[in-house]
């Protein structure tokens, strides 16, 4: 697996019905993506248009030959529910502005991912996209490149108790950053 985040600029096509095409619009509208609206297979202009394409809602021979023209083209396709059709998979997402969380277990354990991201929209309130801002412009400490990640977050934190924010236990984070920089600071 590998995360990416597709910019707001991606054309997306989606194509399908309710309710599951009402489900997946509003999670790529929340997203900004660009996105191009259909209820069925379109026509070859609209596929060769997007650069990401979802299908949901819709009948087994109608996700396999949207799979299929996706394919065609090399795109990127998620037929959902549908797991041998999907070259990708969405992962649960935490969206506070510009701070995006995600979980994925590769769809093999989704109680699971879920989990995790209760667990994480426990510790990441809204209050953390105002925070997300804050850090990166009002202190250009926090905008350092290449630079131990938890500068930031030390800088942030240190009015409130060491590795603690709103109620998140920060020494899980911590360390695995730390661990990190280490490791990337050896391989310079």
């Amino acid at each position: 697996m590998m995360p990416l985040v597709f910019t707001d600029a991606t054309p997306v096509l989606l194509v399908g019905r309710e309710p599951a095409f009402a489900k997946r619009r509003a999670l790529l509208e929340a997203s900004g993506l660009t996105l191009t609206l259909h209820e069925i297979v379109p026509d070859d202009a609209a596929l060769d248009a997007a650069r990401l394409i979802f299908g949901a809602g819709l009948s087994v021979e109608e996700g396999e030959a949207l799979a299929a023209a996706a394919r065609a083209r090399s795109m990127p396709v998620n037929i959902e529910d549908v797991p041998h059709l999907c070259d990708v998979h969405v992962p649960a997402m935490i969206r506070r502005g510009d701070l995006l969380l995600t979980v994925s277990t590769g769809g093999g354990a989704p109680a699971m991912a879920a989990a995790v991201r209760a667990w994480l929209d426990q510790r990441f309130g809204p209050e953390w996209e105002d925070r997300l801002h804050e850090m990166g412009t009002t202190d250009p400490r926090n905008r350092l490149h290449n630079k131990h990640p938890n500068l930031a977050l030390d800088h942030h934190e240190s009015q409130r108790e060491p590795h603690r924010q709103g109620g998140a236990d920060w020494t899980p984070i911590t360390s695995l950053t730390g661990s990190l920089f280490h490791a990337y600071s050896q391989a310079e």
